[in-house]
């Protein structure tokens, strides 16, 4: 049984309630659609982007599946001003999220395009929720109706463009900031999108996407 996680932790959020996507954004320039540009996170993230998925490191099974979902990738060391300049949607995406299906990802870079909204990709909380009274654990929360951030973040033009410097690498901050500012969608990712944080965790993770 997972620990009891403390309620009203930043990592958080209300689980989301989105429809489907109307409408395809296009290149005014080419008529094409919109591609996007993003990074794949292992800042602050320790060892573990390395450790191995079915034979590969998980920062490189990340950098797979935003590049088949259409995501042009940008090296970590282009100024960020080059990034803005760009005028393109951006994938934020999470090595500790690495299985997330690229068809996800496609699917939250199109909903933030044609909605000019930042998607975040969320799971379900699992774990069990208390509220802390002082130095000791309180009642047990409801956690149907909370979700935590995974992968990936994405930020429409307009988001980018206004964005004065390198997003942080903490997501659960990230997202914070972003919803004090602009409209946030929370999308629920598939299962295979976890985010791990141990050994253990990739375990589980590699069984559950394992095709055979």
């Amino acid at each position: 049984m997972p620990p009891p996680a403390r309620a009203g932790a930043s990592s958080l959020f209300r689980r989301p309630t989105v429809g489907p996507v109307e409408s395809e954004a296009y290149d005014e320039a080419t008529s094409e659609p919109l591609r996007s540009v993003g990074f794949v996170v292992d800042e602050g993230r320790g060892s573990l982007p390395y450790r191995l998925i079915h034979g590969e490191a998980l920062v490189a099974a990340a950098a797979w599946a935003v590049g088949e979902a259409g995501v042009d990738l940008v090296d970590v060391t282009v100024p960020w001003h080059v990034v803005t300049d760009l005028g393109r949607p951006l994938v934020l995406h999470d090595p500790l999220c690495p299985m997330t299906p690229p068809d996800f990802i496609a699917d939250c870079v199109q909903r933030a395009v044609a909605r000019d909204v930042v998607v975040v990709g969320v799971r379900p909380v699992s774990d069990t929720i208390k509220e802390l009274d002082g130095d000791r654990l309180g009642r047990t929360v409801d956690r149907d109706g909370l979700t935590m951030v995974c992968a990936p973040v994405v930020l429409p033009p307009r988001v980018v463009r206004e964005t004065q410097d390198r997003p942080t690498a903490d997501f659960v901050e990230l997202v914070t900031r972003l919803r004090a500012s602009y409209d946030v969608e929370l999308v629920e990712a598939p299962p295979a999108a976890r985010r791990v944080g141990s050994d253990e965790d990739i375990e589980v993770l590699e069984a559950l996407t394992d095709p055979r």
